[in-house]
C-alpha cells in the first residue's frame, strides 16, 4: 500500500538524523590509589602481589561445615537479597520504558457508525453510515539523543541495581560469619563459666568440711560462696545472649528464631597467619559498592545529555491511513482509502530559566556523584588497611593473653596448694581464681576479634559475592 511505503521511507530518513547525542560521554575519574595496603607485613609489603583474598569463593575463604551451609540457607532466603532481586526486576522494567521513547507509537482504530436522523419540514428522514478502520502513528526523533541518553542512565542504573545487590550478598555473608563466631565465642564462655562453677562448687565443699572442723574460718567459706555466686551469676546471663544471638543468626537465615547448629569450636576455626591482600588498584574492580558508586556516576552523567536535549527544538513527525466508507461492502476498496501526513518543530522560548537550571542541577549531581565515587573507594582503602591492622594486633593481642592465662592457671594452682597447705588465707585464692576467671574471659574475646578481623579483610577487599 502507498501509504505505507511513504511511512517505511519517513522512518529511514528520520533514522538518518538521529546521530547527534548532546551531552558528555562518559569518563572514569582518576582515584588516588596507594601502591600498598598500609597494615601489610613487612613481608607482603615489599613484594608486589596479584593474588588476594577477596578473589576466593567464600565457601574456600570459611572451612567450617556447618557455618557454609548457613551462608547458603541466608543467600537463598534472606530478604535483604530477595528485596534487591526485585529492585534489579524494577530497574529491567525502567529500561524497557525508557528506551520504548526512543520508538514510534503506533495505534489501530476501527470504528463504526449508524444513525438515523428525523424528518423535518424541509428534509425527510435519513440513515447515515459511516466504517473506518485506521492506523496512526506519532514519533518524535531522538535528533539530539535526548532518549538515547535517558536510555544510557536507565541502563547504568540497572547495572547500579545488579551491583547493589552484590553488595548485599557481600555483606550478607559477612554478616552471618562474624555472628556465627560470635555464637560460637558465647558458647565457649558458657563452657569456661560452668567449668569454673563445677570447680568452685568442689572448692566451696572443702572449704566448708575445714571449716566445719575448726581448720578454717567462716570469712574463708563466705570467700569461697562469692567465687561459686560470681561462677553462676554468669551463666543465665551468657545463655540469654546465647539465645538472642541465635535468633539474630535466624533473621539474617530468613527464619523465624530459633536453635542454630553449631559445627567447630572458636579454637578450631582454620584461619591462617597471613592472607594475601592483592594489588590496591584491583580493589576498583572488586568491591560491589565501588562499581556501584560508579554506574550511578554514569547515570547522572547521561542526564546531563537529557536536561541539555530539552533546550533544543523538538521534532515530531505525525501520520495516519486507513479506508473509510458508508458500506462494509466497499471498506477496503481503493476510493475508501485515506492518509495524512505532518511534521512539527517545537522551540521553548521562555520558561523562566527552568530548562537551564535543569541543565545546572544535572551537572551539580553528577559531581556530586564524582565525588561520592571517589570516597567510596578511599573508604575502601581504609577499611582494608583497618582490617589488615586489626588482623595481626590482634594476633599479637591473644598471643600475649594466651600467656597471660596460663601464668593465671598456674598462679590458681600455686595458691590452692599454698591455702590447703595452711600457709596463706584463702583471699589469695579468691584473687588468683578471679584473675584466672576473668583471663579465660579474655582470652576467648581475644580469639573471636581474630576472627572477626579475618573476617573483616575477606570483605573489605570485596570478597563473598562471587
Amino acid at each position: 500500500m502507498r501509504w505505507i511505503r511513504t511511512l517505511f521511507h519517513l522512518a529511514l530518513l528520520a533514522l538518518l538524523f538521529t546521530g547527534c547525542k548532546v551531552g558528555p560521554n562518559y569518563r572514569r575519574p582518576p582515584v588516588a590509589t596507594p601502591d600498598t595496603y598500609r597494615g601489610l607485613p613487612g613481608g607482603q609489603a615489599a613484594k608486589a602481589e596479584t593474588a588476594s583474598f577477596g578473589d576466593q569463593k567464600w565457601w574456600d575463604a570459611f572451612q567450617d561445615e556447618q557455618l557454609k551451609k548457613l551462608i547458603e540457607t541466608a543467600l537463598q532466603q534472606n530478604y535483604d537479597t530477595r528485596i534487591a532481586a526485585a529492585r534489579i526486576l524494577e530497574a529491567q522494567a525502567q529500561l524497557g520504558i525508557t528506551r520504548a521513547d526512543q520508538l514510534p507509537t503506533i495505534t489501530g482504530n476501527v470504528g463504526a457508525l449508524n444513525e438515523r436522523i428525523p424528518a423535518s419540514a424541509q428534509i425527510p428522514a435519513t440513515n447515515v453510515s459511516a466504517n473506518q478502520i485506521n492506523a496512526s502513528l506519532q514519533w518524535e526523533l531522538d535528533f539530539w539523543g535526548k532518549f538515547r541518553r535517558a536510555t544510557e542512565a536507565a541502563r547504568a542504573s540497572l547495572l547500579a541495581s545488579q551491583w547493589a545487590r552484590q553488595e548485599v550478598i557481600r555483606t550478607l555473608v559477612s554478616d552471618v560469619a562474624v555472628a556465627y563466631f560470635q555464637l560460637r565465642e558465647l558458647d565457649l564462655e558458657l563452657a569456661i563459666s560452668q567449668r569454673t562453677l563445677t570447680s568452685r562448687e568442689d572448692s566451696l565443699r572443702l572449704t566448708k568440711l575445714l571449716a566445719d572442723h575448726g581448720a578454717t574460718s567462716m570469712l574463708d567459706v563466705r570467700q569461697a560462696e562469692q567465687l561459686v555466686f560470681g561462677a553462676a551469676a554468669s551463666v543465665p546471663d551468657l545463655e540469654r545472649q546465647i539465645e538472642q544471638q541465635e535468633n539474630l543468626i535466624s533473621v539474617l537465615l530468613g527464619r523465624n528464631p530459633e536453635p542454630i547448629p553449631r559445627g567447630r569450636a572458636l579454637t578450631e576455626q582454620p584461619h591462617p597467619p597471613e592472607v594475601p591482600a592483592g594489588i590496591p588498584s584491583a580493589l576498583l574492580e572488586r568491591r560491589p559498592d565501588i562499581r556501584e558508586a560508579e554506574q550511578q556516576l554514569v547515570a547522572f552523567n547521561a542526564q546531563i545529555g537529557v536536561a541539555k536535549a530539552n533546550l533544543l527544538p523538538q521534532i515530531s513527525l505525525t501520520a495516519s491511513g486507513g479506508y473509510q466508507s458508508s458500506a462494509l461492502t466497499s471498506l477496503l476498496t481503493g476510493p475508501a482509502g485515506l492518509w495524512t501526513f505532518g511534521g512539527q518543530l517545537a522551540q521553548p522560548i521562555y520558561t523562566g530559566g527552568k530548562l537551564r537550571s535543569a541543565v545546572r542541577l544535572a551537572e551539580a549531581q553528577q559531581q556530586e556523584a564524582v565525588l561520592f565515587y571517589e570516597k567510596t573507594a578511599q573508604q575502601a582503602f581504609r577499611e582494608v588497611s583497618d582490617a589488615l591492622i586489626g588482623y595481626r594486633k590482634s594476633q599479637e593481642f591473644r598471643a600475649q593473653q594466651e600467656q597471660l592465662t596460663r601464668s593465671a592457671e598456674d598462679a590458681t594452682r600455686l595458691s590452692n596448694m599454698r591455702y590447703k597447705g595452711g600457709v596463706t588465707s584463702y583471699l589469695e585464692v579468691l584473687d588468683s581464681e578471679t584473675r584466672y576467671f576473668a583471663a579465660q574471659l579474655t582470652l576467648a574475646q581475644s580469639q573471636l576479634n581474630e576472627l572477626q578481623f579475618f573476617v573483616q579483610i575477606y570483605k573489605a577487599l570485596g570478597g563473598g559475592w562471587q
